[in-house]
């Protein structure tokens, strides 16, 4: 079972329906779970849905998305640089623009390569505001998240419960490998 899978990866070709494993259902399930782990926080803080985020703060209200986290939370050798644009309009956008993004991306199973090294990207900042991190030395959800994306952009992942194999067709995903 493994085998297989690793050795159609092997070749670049992602697992597909018609080779499905018990892995690729897993990493199928996987990429589903962490795009929802990043459209929920732009839902939650576009429009006020009360988990995280009151309604009165809703980015749709006036609030800022970046303004909590990045005004209060960042400690250690990088604290001043994020505190420095803490609840900026184009911080606002480019941090709101990429959980959607992201979230969307992973969710469909379309652009997962793309998507997951720009959540990557965001994870390992995030991770570099609250340095060092309070229940280790240095690792903790943001870098094993990282991780889990990478798996899934190696792993084709979008191919399994997505839309993945139907994207990889299109002619300017054909031409342009980082669409992948």
């Amino acid at each position: 079972m493994t085998a297989t899978l690793a050795s159609s990866h092997s070749r670049n070709t992602p697992a597909t329906a018609e080779r499905a494993t018990p892995l690729s259902y897993v990493l199928g399930v996987t990429r589903l779970a962490m795009g929802w782990t990043f459209l929920w926080p732009f839902l939650d803080k576009a429009f006020g849905l009360g988990h995280e985020t009151a309604s009165a703060d809703a980015w749709v209200n006036g609030g800022s998305p970046t303004a909590g986290f990045l005004g209060n939370a960042p400690k250690g050798p990088f604290a001043d640089f994020y505190q420095s644009f803490a609840g900026a309009a184009w911080a606002d956008w480019l941090f709101m623009l990429g959980l959607l993004g992201i979230g969307v991306a992973l969710i469909l199973g379309v652009a997962t390569r793309a998507a997951a090294a720009a959540g990557a990207l965001l994870l390992v900042l995030m991770w570099t505001a609250v340095l060092p991190p309070e229940n280790n030395i240095f690792l903790d959800d943001h870098l094993i998240y990282a991780l889990i994306l990478a798996v899934l952009a190696l792993s084709g992942a979008g191919h399994m419960l997505g839309l993945g194999a139907m994207w990889d067709k299109l002619p300017i995903v054909k031409r342009n490998a980082v669409l992948r």
